[in-house]
């Protein structure tokens, strides 16, 4: 194997969640803002800091309220989770061939949680790096340099594999490997032109790890 340590982003690399954190981005800009942001920019802010820092670029004066609302209309959502086609089978045979697993997402610990509970994906996962647990992120590398520390692994041990430009810029300053995946369908492929490689099925990662 050529890399032992593979570590995943979770929104649209794993779970196909793009379409309800947009809706709920739609739905605190509108009841909040009463205005209408285009689907492209707040696509954009998806995946990298955390919910308060993306909410702050939309509107510095507003950020508690905005996030309240959100997350008040995101949590039900996640019952409707699904994981992409073919990623546990990925996740189980990293497992079979001895691999250890991380996860390093904007998320915050309580809402991976109600992912958890709907997928059985934690289950392959030796650690699992959220927002509440660095001062940084993403594509700041503290959060990919945090899951090696738990780990104890060096960079040139693992690969990181996520879908948007933060997860390419985490994992490039981190200095791991970096793999970009074009199946999250919340950020265009062109923008991921930095990363080390590019896959276009779950599949494809048995072949480039």
């Amino acid at each position: 194997m050529r890399y032992p340590n593979v570590l995943f982003d979770l929104d649209g690399t794993l779970i196909d969640s793009g379409s309800i954190i947009l809706a709920s981005f739609k739905h605190a800009t509108q009841t909040v803002l009463r205005r209408e942001i285009p689907e492209a920019e707040l696509a954009a802010r998806v995946g990298g800091s955390n919910i308060y820092d993306q909410m702050r670029a939309i509107d510095e004066g507003q950020v508690d309220e905005l996030v309240r609302v959100y997350r008040e209309h995101n949590a039900p959502l996640h019952d409707e989770l699904q994981a992409f086609e073919g990623i546990e089978h990925v996740l189980a045979h990293l497992k079979r061939e001895g691999r250890r697993l991380g996860i390093v997402t904007a998320k915050r610990r309580k809402t991976v949680e109600l992912a958890f509970a709907v997928l059985p994906l934690e289950r392959y996962f030796d650690v699992v790096v959220t927002s509440d647990m660095t001062e940084r992120h993403k594509p700041d590398p503290a959060p990919v340099l945090a899951a090696l520390d738990l780990l104890g692994v060096e960079p040139s041990e693992a690969a990181f594999v996520g879908d948007s430009p933060f997860d390419v810029g985490a994992g490039k300053a981190a200095g791991v490997f970096t793999v970009a995946v074009a199946w999250g369908n919340i950020h265009p492929v062109d923008a991921l032109a930095e990363a080390d490689v590019l896959v276009e099925t779950p599949e494809q990662l048995l072949d480039v790890l």
